[in-house]
């Protein structure tokens, strides 16, 4: 932890049903057998399939052929990654397989998931981005994340064209036609001035602000693009060993964050995920503003009053469903996952350009078709400031509980028993909604509870979430 001062460095599947006034939703989203991609792109342990050696290079083998076939021989591709210690191992199997094809692959080294995305977009002569990354998940976790250069998040189309490709595909090489490896060590450097240009110079002076970037891939741009917007940065969690990413940490443990926001009596603070594309905000006062929270401030920046509807998921807290509508707002709503945030919004653009979920993926469509949590952090603040909303203050939110259970196979929610145990909770709860459904990044059962009755919520959602474990045999 330091303090500086100002310089410029550089799916799926949804069965729905109602019940009088309200709608349960059970997802069954990794049933498609020979898909790879779940919500977020390709994730799993290191060493188990598909990231073993054998796997991951044919994996860059498959998509070596989509990158060829789609735009063409000695297309550039964009390579970043996170801080996690398997990472460098990944990128190398990895390479194998896509260098085995006339390609041009540009290794940008660490940078935040967003940045490939930004700087893939922006950028004609990059085809597409490559991003290894397990975001949130634990440093023993990976995965890999593709960006089409046109479009951003990849079209349920090419996720299929990939993964046939994977498991279908021979390597075959023609060793006249072999790829090459380029380094662009400016990358960042790149994506930071791109971002300096939506804000006005100085804008944050006077500001103290804590950042917690998670030991991951936000550890070095998060604090200089707040030192050159003017603000006293104090940042933490910026020290990677390659096991520490979000451990106890970020966007997903924000407890030292808010310690650190009081204790220096800053103005704000933000927790990013492993990889950047996530952020979560504290107030002065130290309470947690979760992704829900931040769209509700940002409907109050001029860039955001215009747009049509809210994008959000099925978790999306009905408190806010309600405030959006008493402000003429409807809240537009997708299966979990931040691509299919994007793929709403996209079929509106220019109409729909503020979505998220309360994991803090926040698409702000002006600027990225994808979460930037650097980008959303600058937005909050610009926001507070001219708004002199400092508590972040928005909707009162109807009483919510997740519980995670963690399961060893994955099974149809709408088969017996489990569609019996569900039914009989929801019965249980005639006035709130109750949503199951397997992560789709995590080996986890996820069981969301809402109720006016903060109580009753929380006692269905231990029972429903027991219930399931058993007959899951988790």
């Amino acid at each position: 932890m330091q303090h500086l001062t100002p310089s410029f460095t550089l799916l799926l599947g949804i069965l729905m049903f109602t019940l009088e006034n309200q709608t349960f939703t059970i997802t069954t989203e990794n049933y498609r057998p020979q898909n790879m991609f779940g919500t977020d792109g390709i994730r799993a342990t290191v060493g188990q399939s598909p990231l073993t050696q054998s796997e991951l290079y044919q994996m860059g083998y498959a998509l070596g052929t989509w990158v060829v076939t789609t735009y063409g021989p000695y297309a550039k591709v964009l390579l970043g990654h996170d801080t996690r210690l398997s990472c460098s191992w990944v990128k190398s199997c990895l390479k194998g397989g896509l260098l085995a094809h006339p390609i041009n692959l540009i290794d940008a080294d660490i940078l935040p998931t967003p940045a490939v995305v930004q700087l893939t977009l922006s950028h004609d002569a990059i085809a597409c981005g490559i991003i290894i990354s397990a975001s949130h998940n634990p440093f023993q976790d990976n995965g890999i994340k593709i960006v089409d250069g046109s479009r951003g998040k990849l079209s349920a189309d090419d996720e299929k064209r990939i993964t046939d490709l994977f498991y279908t595909q021979a390597p075959q090489i023609n060793y006249n036609m072999l790829g090459q490896e380029h380094y662009w060590s400016k990358a960042a450097e790149v994506y930071c001035g791109h971002i300096a240009q939506f804000f006005s110079p100085g804008f944050l002076k006077g500001k103290k602000i804590v950042l917690d970037c998670a030991h991951g891939a936000t550890y070095r741009v998060a604090p200089s693009l707040f030192i050159h917007f003017g603000a006293e940065v104090i940042y933490i969690n910026t020290d990677p060993t390659g096991t520490n990413i979000n451990d106890h940490c970020g966007a997903t443990n924000v407890a030292q964050l808010q310690e650190r926001v009081i204790a220096e009596d800053a103005d704000a603070g933000f927790a990013f995920d492993g990889d950047g594309d996530r952020v979560i905000a504290v107030n002065h006062k130290g309470e947690i503003k979760n992704g829900d929270e931040i769209l509700a401030v940002l409907l109050d920046h001029p860039v955001y009053k215009k747009t049509k509807s809210v994008v959000g998921t099925i978790m999306t807290n009905k408190g806010f469903e309600n405030w959006l509508l008493q402000k003429q707002y409807p809240l537009i709503r997708t299966p979990v996952g931040d691509k299919y945030i994007a793929r709403a919004m996209e079929k509106e653009s220019g109409h729909l350009i503020l979505g998220g979920e309360q994991s803090g993926h926040i698409i702000l469509y002006d600027y990225l078709p994808t979460g930037d949590g650097i980008f959303t952090a600058l937005r909050v603040m610009e926001t507070i400031i001219e708004t002199q909303n400092t508590d972040m203050k928005s909707f009162e939110q109807m009483p919510q509980f997740l519980i995670n259970v963690a399961v060893t196979h994955k099974k149809d929610l709408t088969q017996e028993p489990f569609a019996s145990i569900i039914k009989q909770r929801e019965e249980s709860l005639p006035d709130g909604r109750i949503i199951v459904r397997f992560s789709g990044t995590e080996a986890k059962l996820r069981v969301m509870v809402e109720d006016h009755n903060e109580q009753l919520a929380l006692e269905v959602g231990k029972q429903l979430a027991q219930e399931l474990q058993i007959a899951l045999g988790a």
